[in-house]
């Protein structure tokens, strides 16, 4: 999967969001609760798991992602891209002043190890916002 270049460059923090549900508008941010905010290596090291996952066909689930990540430069103002993840339909879909139209929808291997690995890290980073039974 491939990010914004310059974003992963600039990026201090990461943000973490259990998606509770749909954005109201198009280019609103996912709502839902912050559940971990990662900073330095291992922001950087988030990143570099997203942009190891393989890419994929689409499948078809109607995007219902469970979680996102919200990329942020040192001002900490607006977030330079937020990406959510659905991992039914194995979709992302990006957004932010830094993302370049052509990488808003990307897919990816949900089957992976790296994609299991990076749900593994959402799911402990909220283990009491999880719902039972879902893949998101």
């Amino acid at each position: 999967m491939q990010l914004p270049a310059e974003a992963v460059a600039t990026t201090v923090l990461l943000e973490v969001i259990r998606i509770s549900e749909r954005p109201t508008k198009r280019g609103a941010p996912y709502p839902g609760v912050a559940s971990a905010h990662w900073i330095g290596s291992e922001a950087a090291d988030v990143m570099a798991l997203i942009e190891s996952l393989p890419g994929s066909e689409q499948h078809r689930c109607g995007f219902s992602p469970g979680w996102s990540v919200r990329a942020y430069a040192d001002t900490l103002d607006l977030a330079l891209f937020e990406a959510a993840f659905c991992f039914s339909c194995h979709e992302v879909r990006m957004q932010g002043t830094a993302v370049p139209p052509e990488l808003a929808t990307q897919f990816f291997d949900a089957d992976a190890p790296q994609a299991h690995a990076l749900l593994t890290l959402f799911r402990d980073a909220a283990p009491q916002l999880g719902r039972p039974g879902q893949k998101t």
